[in-house]
Order: C-alpha cells, then structure tokens, then sequence
C-alpha cells in the first residue's frame, strides 16, 4: 500500500489569535483547517483564490495560508460563512483534495512494485517546499521538497525526516555598498503550517537522544505534503537546557560541535522517531552525508531487535541504505576532529555493542590513522548499499574522488551510480505555461506521465509560445520593481531614489539571469571582467539587454560576499539603472518568478565543481533557454538548438583560479553575435521564429527529461525497489545471508594477506582467442570466498574486459592453491 499520508499521531492544532486565544473557525469554514495544513498549496494553486480573498495582503508578502487563518478579522470570517457561494467552493475545494489522496495513484497501477516493496525513510538536512516553511538554505533543500512534492503526486510509499528550525537559514539584507548582512528572525511554530506529533496517551511525543552527560528531548512536528508526510525533529523543548534548546536554531552552523549534533539528531533522533511513530521503514535514503548517522542508529536498532552481533546487523541493514552525493570537491566533504567524534561516539559505541575505533574506522579513509578527521561522507559510503551522483558527470567525478578509498579497484568499477537531478516541474511553472502545457497535454501530466508529452508540446504555435513569454517576462518586471521598492525602503532610501524603481527593466526587453549562491567556482563576476562591453550589451539604442542578479554568499565566505558588492557597485552606476538590478534575499519566492521570466538563465561554474545544478532546469518548462558550461545536468542536456553551451568539456583543476580573457571573450560573443540577434530578428508579425524554434526544441525535449517525476521514477526502480528486495534477503530466515556476509568479511580481513598469485601463462587456443592462466594461492581461503577476475580497461585498442576465471583442480603440493582460467577474444 501507497503512504497515505493520514496520520493519527498529528493532531490538528486550532489557529491562534494574536492575543493568545484560541480562534473558533465557523463550522462553515472548516474545510479551510485541512486546506491551509497540506502544503500540496504550494504547488496546485486551485485555492489561491480562497486564501487572496480571505486577506490580500498577507498571501501576498507570506504566502502562507496558515498564518492567513491566524489573522484574519473575525468579521471577516463571519461573512464568508454567510456567503454560500464561498462555502459551495470550499466544499469542492475539500472534496477535490480528499479524491486526490484517495484514488489509486499512478504508481500502484503502473509500479506496483515500487509501491509493495515497503516505505522509503527520506532523510534530508533541509527542504524547500514554500516560503511558508524557511527551513532551507537553496538547492539541496528545494530539490528534496521537490522529491517530496513528486513522491506524492506519483503516490510513492515515502515518509520525509528533517529538523524544524528555530532560524533556519540566514536572510539577506544588503547595505547601500553592497555588503551582506545576516538576519536571524524567528521561526515561531505556531505560524508555520505544522501540527504537533503526538503520542498514544496525548501527550506531545518526545523523542531521546543520549548525549554525554545528559539527554536530549526532540519535539515532533508533522508537515503534510499531499500524500507524504514530513516529519521536523525540535530541540526547543522547555526541559532541555538552553545549550541544547538551541541546537536546532540554525541551519548549516559554522562551529563543528553544533553542526555534529544536528546530524545526531537527524540521524539518531530521526530514526527513533520512526519507530516510536510504528512506521515500517525497508529503505532509507540519505540525502547528501548528513544523515549517515542513521545507518548506525538502524544496524543498532536492529541488532538488538534480532539479537545479532553489529557487524551482522550492518551487513543486513547496508542494502536497505541509499546514499545521494551531491559534492563534487573532497574539501567540501563535512569532516570533524577525532577529539570531537572520541567525545560523542564513546558513549554511543556503548550503547551499539562494539569498540569505538570500529565506529571511527568507518569514517576515515585510513581506519589506522588515529589523527585523520572523520568524514561523514565516507561512513554513508560504507553503510549504504548502494551510492549515487546526482548527473552523469558528477558519478565520474565521485567514482575518482573517491577511489582511493577502494585500494586497486579500477575507477570504473568504484560503485558510485548517477541519477541526475530533476525539479517538480508545477511547482516551478507559470499560469501562462501551465496553461500551454494543459492545452497541449492535459492538467495531470506529472501525476499521470505519458510518453508523448515532448511530441505535444512540440505542436505548441509559435504565437502561442511567444504570448506566453511575453505574458511571464512582465510579470517578472512588475515583480521585481515591488521587490526593489521595498528594498529601498527598507535602506531608508530617499524619494527620488524609490522613484527610479517605476522605470527600471522593461518587459519588452531581452531579459537575462544570473540568480545562485555567490561563492568563486560559481563565478558570478565573469561577465564584471569587462564591465564596460556589459555596459555596451545593456545599453544599446537598437537591441537592449538587462540582466536580473540575485544570490547569498555564505556568512563565512569573504570571497563570495566580495562578489557580490562588485554586482552592487556595477548596477548602482547612473546608466545601469534600467538595465541592470540586483534584488536582495534570494529565496524560493524570487527564485520561482525568475525561472518563470527570464529569457536567457546564466550559469557559468568552473567544471566540474558543479555536481548538478537545478535552477537551469526550472526555466524549461515555462520557455527560458539556457547559456551554461558544460556542467552538472547541462554537460548532458546540451544540444545546440536547445540553448549555448560555454566553454567545452576540458576538466579545469583549480576553483580558485581567476577566468581567463579567453573565457570572458566567448561568454560576451556568445551574447553579442547569437543570442542577442536571436531574440531581436523578428518576421512581419513580430514573431522571432529563430528563437521560438528553440524554445519549442528546449521545452519539448528536455522538460520531461530533468522533471522530477523522471527522476523520483528512476530512484524508485534503480534504488529503493532493489534496495528493499536485498534488505528482505538479508532479513530472511533469522538475517542467515547477513550472518554469512559477516563471517565471509571476517574471513577475508583475517586472512587476505596471504592470498598471492603465480605467473601468468596466455596462449593462443583458436583465431582471435586466448587462454589465461594464472595459480592462485589462497592461504586459509577457499575458492568460494573469493572471485578471480581478468580486467583491462577499455581504450584504443577496444572496449574494455572484465571476465570472472574459474578454478581448476587444486595445485600440487599447495594448501588451497588453484589454477584459474578464463579464454577471452
């Protein structure tokens, strides 16, 4: 059965006014209460309208339906009860989302097996589901909101596992030269779209996690995402101490201590949640190696429950353990002091049976090394069954990065996959596209997908295409001159100042993007190498340009923050200010009418630092085009009617380095000689056929190949339907294949050494074949515990080989000695 999504532990709580009081919904309005609580808002705007008329304002700046049920007069909601057309609509409204849930979603008819090989635990450090829930920081989050958002609508067995923050990540404010500033503001739960957890007595459900010297309680929340529920863990529980309270203020702290025991409360605590909440988990997936003390907490848990030793419970709970990487530099691999690691695992490899310097092996590269740091990254590697990148280049990249910790093994055989990212595309659509798209393909084209979408979309008019780009290019105008005006505001900017607002960007304009987290490998300053041909691109009488810059720089990232003031201080020059603008606190609100109206998306990272990317991917399906490396999901995306490609697919080595002139110089003619003439040759009609045949190729071809529905469809088959099958072997008949896995292991480290090969003997048996043989003597080993193989890599002279020989009879005068054998062309 499907995850429904129907949680009796969460109970609804009732909205709060101002004054503390709890509010009484008329009984006319109730359905409101299920609809402001399933986040399934952010993405199926059916209700949008219910919640504007409930109260303008509020939906405008939050966007948060919740909040809006808090706030709203009493008055007000006393005349929409009385206003029968109202409550007729909220009752459809609540019908229609209760038929969602309930009807037999797309995957139990078409993957049934992806829906009974059991429940899907994701773990994730953030998600970026709606401005309403600010628990994320940027990509990694959004695209695990999305992931949600997608499991949903396909009707997948998945269950999310995070942390609620009291703060999440910092917001953005920028000073009149440009300098970052961090806000903090609270998250106040209540506000949030959340309900408490509670347990069988009802009381709020506690979950503890051991710590030296003390115990940590978590609090529980539940966010409802269409059919999947998101479960958020809370250190903020009166009785713990203020230490500990805080240990779920911020996202991605700075400081090793507090960023270590978020990820024991996501891992640990998250786990014991589960089981505390009676949720049957086959598979865990971790998202990126946060999370990887989970695999610990699910071997211990499992250990006890089956009264098996750790290793066996490792070797059977490993399969069930999908690990993401999203990182493409070893420098960025989360890694802490062994000091820090002795002070917090003692305890814990107490409680798990077995000696701390098994559990600190796990993390290192090195198990001998009592010095090196312990990588967290390299224990979701050695606890998960199976690992993988998040692009085609990116599982290259990983296979090298992290090869030396398979000694000997070919890079090719390191077993690290690729399932490249995807986004969930109606979260990332306009009306205007939605409307096209629907026209083309009908309203249930994620949640029911067919293999002609691509086909249909690409019958789409050429005016069609073009009305709807010029339809989302000025709402994206509009938007941004609201954005600016309040930015300036908040500056205490003057009048005249506010008043160029009104002019600045135009809507008939070519419009560019350059909107992503500022840091050097990104490099956001490489169209600033030559400001003064920017300013000749921007401000041309015949063929204007502008450009929309937005990003954060990490708090601790001086490089990045400096980036950023050299956009500030470029827009803020007398002739870019109707052209150029850089909008403060980018987030998902900003970030979803960017994708929706720009024309051009910039991106232009230093391959291959970029392990993904999904921002380019937002704009396919509302008609933008993309200028990109050779990075991430676009070194395979690209084709040359689809968008332009920058630079080509040489590796560069170093992300510090500063671009080259060459690399500036192609970026601007790639601008000046074809994107720009693209736009701005139009026919009699006004129409630029060039260009419309190029969105039509982008969006019809690559729209349904990075939308998540592909993505979360190829997890479920590639990962979790084989995970859980393995995890369910290794289970059977009281864990005997896990017992015997371990026994095998041991056997392996105990005696390895003295396994060693004879010479090898190739001979010629017929045209074109040749016969290996080598001796092989095992020691203490048998046959059956190990696998010859014959490997060559592939190259000029062919693809490569690798061929498994088989032992003959014993040697002569040997203890397990064997002649392998193996003919091959």
């Amino acid at each position: 059965m499907a995850w429904r999504g129907r949680t009796p532990q969460a109970v609804a709580k009732p909205p709060v006014d101002p004054d503390g009081m709890t509010r009484e919904i008329p009984p006319a309005l109730a359905p409101l209460l299920e609809l402001s609580l399933d986040l399934r808002w952010t993405w199926s705007h059916a209700t949008d309208h219910v919640w504007e008329r409930l109260d303008p304002e509020v939906w405008a700046r939050t966007a948060n339906p919740w909040l809006i049920l808090q706030s709203v007069p009493r008055q007000r909601l006393a005349e929409l009860a009385a206003d029968a057309a109202f409550t007729d609509e909220l009752a459809r409204l609540a019908a229609a989302r209760r038929a969602y849930l309930d009807a037999p979603p797309w995957s139990m008819r078409q993957m049934p097996e992806a829906c009974s090989a059991g429940t899907v635990a994701y773990f994730s450090m953030e998600y970026g589901l709606g401005e309403a829930l600010p628990i994320y920081s940027g990509g990694l989050g959004v695209l695990a909101g999305d992931h949600l958002k997608t499991a949903s609508d396909l009707g997948l067995p998945i269950v999310g596992v995070g942390l609620l923050y009291q703060q999440g990540y910092f917001r953005q404010s920028l000073d009149a030269e440009g300098n970052q500033l961090e806000l903090h503001p609270q998250n106040v739960p209540t506000d949030l779209p959340l309900t408490p957890v509670l347990a069988a007595d009802g009381t709020r459900l506690a979950i503890t996690v051991p710590l030296p010297g003390r115990v940590v309680r978590l609090r529980v929340w539940l966010a409802q995402v269409g059919r999947v529920p998101l479960y958020l863990l809370d250190s903020n529980d009166p009785l713990n101490s203020p230490g500990d309270r805080g240990i779920t203020a911020q996202l991605y702290v700075t400081a090793e201590e507090p960023r270590l025991l978020q990820q024991i409360m996501l891992g640990i605590g998250g786990w014991r949640m589960l089981q505390a909440l009676r949720i049957p988990i086959r598979v865990c997936h971790l998202n990126e190696g946060h999370a990887a003390l989970v695999a610990l907490e699910r071997a211990g848990h499992f250990a006890r429950e089956q009264s098996v030793g750790f290793a066996e419970a490792l070797w059977a709970t490993r399969a069930g353990n999908v690990f993401t990487t999203h990182t493409a530099m070893s420098a960025s691999l989360q890694t802490y002091s062994p000091q820090l690691i002795r002070q917090y695992g003692a305890t814990y490899a107490e409680l798990l049976g077995v000696p701390l310097e098994t559990l600190l092996a796990l993390g290192r590269a090195d198990a001998g090394d009592p010095a090196e740091r312990f990588n967290m990254t390299f224990l979701a590697l050695r606890t998960s069954g199976a690992v993988n990148g998040v692009s085609t280049l990116h599982g290259a990249v990983s296979r090298r990065m992290f090869q030396g910790l398979y000694p000997r093994w070919p890079v090719a055989e390191v077993p690290v996959s690729s399932i490249t990212n995807g986004v969930h595309m109606p979260t990332w659509d306009s009306a205007a596209a939605d409307a096209l798209w629907t026209t083309a393909c009908g309203a249930d084209r994620w949640r029911e997908p067919c293999a002609d979408m691509g086909q249909r979309i690409a019958a789409a008019p050429d005016e069609a295409i073009w009305a709807m780009r010029g339809q989302e290019r000025g709402e994206l105008i509009a938007y941004a001159r609201r954005r600016l005006g309040l930015q300036l505001g908040q500056r205490g900017a003057a009048p005249g100042e506010q008043r160029r607002v009104a002019v600045a960007l135009d809507p008939n304009t070519l419009t560019l993007g350059f909107a992503r987290r500022f840091t050097a490998y990104k490099r956001p300053h490489l169209l600033l190498q030559d400001p003064e041909r920017l300013a000749r691109l921007l401000c041309s009488d015949t063929r204007p340009v502008q450009i929309i810059v937005a990003g954060k720089a990490h708090p601790a990232d001086s490089r990045g923050k400096g980036l950023l003031r050299e956009w500030a201080r470029f827009v803020a020059r007398p002739d870019m200010r109707q052209r150029a603008v850089l909008i403060e606190d980018y987030d998902m609100a900003l970030a979803g009418m960017l994708v929706q109206g720009i024309d051009v998306w910039l991106n232009t990272p230093l391959r291959p630092w970029e392990a993904s990317g999904t921002s380019g991917m937002k704009v396919l399906v509302n008609g933008g085009l993309n200028l990109s490396s050779l990075d991430g999901w676009w070194a395979e995306a690209h084709e040359p009617d689809v968008g332009w490609a920058l630079g080509d697919a040489a590796a560069a080595s170093d992300p510090e380095r500063p671009p080259s002139a060459a690399e500036v110089d192609e970026l601007f003619r790639i601008l000046e000689e074809q994107v720009v003439p693209e736009f701005y040759d139009r026919d009699a009609g006004g129409i630029p056929r060039r260009w419309t045949a190029r969105v039509r190729a982008s969006m019809s071809r690559l729209t349904p190949r990075f939308s998540s529905t592909r993505m979360v469809l190829q997890y479920a088959s590639e990962a979790y339907v084989p995970a859980a099958r393995e995890q369910e072997r290794r289970e059977a008949e009281g864990s005997a294949v896990a017992r015997e896995l371990a026994a095998w292991d041991a056997r392996l480290r105990r005696y390895w050494h003295e396994i060693h090969l004879g010479p090898l003997r190739v001979t010629p048996v017929a045209a074109g074949r040749l016969r290996f043989e080598v001796p092989v003597y095992l020691g203490e080993l048998s046959p059956a515990d190990v696998e010859v193989q014959l490997y060559a890599e592939a190259g000029a002279a062919g693809p490569g080989v690798c061929a498994a020989m088989q032992p003959g009879e014993g040697l002569a005068g040997a203890t397990n000695g064997f002649l392998f054998t193996v003919t091959v062309a």
